[in-house]
């Protein structure tokens, strides 16, 4: 999927969000799409699920 349709699927569901649920869930469903954003970018570019939940002291 390119990143025109991705974009566009992400506009409608926070748009359908934001009109059904209204803004509390506007901004429940952007912050859920910005977590997996990340959590996908990071797994993408060869990072370890469990360094997600690793303390820093647990590595040293």
């Amino acid at each position: 999927m390119n990143k025109e349709a991705l974009g566009l699927l992400c506009g409608m569901a926070l748009g359908f969000a934001g009109w059904f649920g209204g803004f509390g869930a506007f901004l429940l469903v952007a912050a859920l799409g910005g977590l997996g954003y990340m959590a996908g970018r990071f797994l993408e570019r060869g990072g370890d699920p469990r360094d997600l939940l690793a303390s820093d002291r647990a590595r040293r």
